[in-house]
């Protein structure tokens, strides 16, 4: 069965397009586009997200989705929140989990943000996904970003295998909101 919708999904992480494809294909095809965009650092990741879409739209002149994830611990207000890829990158799993050593919480949450922009000019759209769960010692595979330290029910996201993982993380959760959205509009909601 053809899809009736082509996103040009903007990344240069190949576990998130492994994630994007398994998540949305064949419903709807998910090409990758891989750009170097200039990323604001903002406070929150809607604004961070709505910004690199304008941007990817402008640059490819056409349908594109972009994503944002964020980790926020609870007892740090927040943080590392949008910041979360260049606080692993310094401390590595150690040294985020070090960040709670002074908390008896240790809930967090993680958050994906997509936003969807039909092309330049038109204003992106946004659809979120967030898991509450807590940061725990590295266990699992410890090949994409934070998913070791993050538990959710009993286990890390890492301890996962990526079907499960699919189901309910974050980024399963924004994309389903993706996927409502583009069943309601139709054919005509992207055009490839």
């Amino acid at each position: 069965m053809a899809s009736k919708h082509i996103v040009n999904f903007v990344t240069g992480n190949a576990n998130k397009l492994r994630e994007v494809k398994a998540i949305l294909e064949p419903t709807i095809t998910v090409e990758s586009k891989s750009l170097d965009l200039i990323e604001i650092q903002a406070a929150t990741p809607e604004e961070v997200t709505t910004d690199k879409c304008q941007r990817a739209a402008d640059e490819l002149k056409g349908p594109v989705l972009v994503e944002d994830t964020c980790l926020c611990f609870d007892a740090l207000n927040g943080l590392p929140g949008p910041y979360i890829k260049w606080f692993l990158t310094s401390l590595g799993h150690s040294g985020l989990l070090s960040l709670l050593a002074g908390h008896a919480d240790k809930s967090a949450q993680a958050v994906c943000t997509f936003a969807f922009s039909q092309g330049p000019g038109h204003k992106p759209l946004l659809f979120q996904g967030r898991v509450h769960g807590k940061i725990v010692e590295a266990r699992g595979d410890g090949k994409f970003g934070w998913d070791p330290m993050f538990e959710y029910q009993g286990k890390t996201y890492a301890e996962m295998d990526p079907a499960e993982k699919n189901k309910i993380s974050h980024r399963s959760l924004a994309l389903a909101k993706l996927k409502t959205w583009l069943e309601e509009k139709g054919p005509d909601a992207v055009v490839p």
